[in-house]
């Protein structure tokens, strides 16, 4: 099973953004952090941007947030980010003849709505500020 690292490197993205804002930083620097590439990094950046999170200028490495960190949530990070806004997949090739493999699907939808809805409202509570502030305390502790 492939996972999805977009949040993940999104909230990175923005930390180090946060943590830096008076130097500058170049997507290839942000890759550096990351361990990723620079072309990748555009891209995420790019996604954050159009969410209204980031402010980019082409041509050069100046990003900031738009918004104040304790205004940015984990859930406007995974929106931004995540093609596909569902934790959980159901898996549709199931056997029509079983009654447990023809009914399945409509049960777990009702389930997985119940984890998505769940999950949504724990990452709303969380915000880029409580993430900085732990970082901070781990960088320097």
């Amino acid at each position: 099973m492939k996972y999805s690292h977009r949040v993940s490197d999104g909230v990175h993205v923005l930390s180090y953004v946060y943590l830096h804002q008076d130097t500058k930083i170049s997507s290839a620097r942000l890759a550096s952090s990351i361990d990723s590439n620079p072309s990748l990094v555009r891209r995420l950046m790019s996604r954050l941007t159009k969410a209204g999170l980031l402010v980019t200028h082409p041509g050069t490495a100046s990003p900031a947030l738009a918004k104040e960190p304790e205004e940015i949530t984990l859930l406007d990070v995974y929106r931004a980010v995540e093609d596909q806004y569902h934790l959980l997949h159901i898996d549709e090739q199931t056997n029509p003849d079983c009654p447990i493999g023809k009914n399945i699907q409509g049960v777990l939808t009702q389930e997985f709505a119940k984890v998505q809805a769940a999950a949504e409202a724990a990452m709303q509570e969380i915000t880029l500020a409580e993430i900085t502030t732990n970082l901070q305390e781990r960088i320097e502790g």
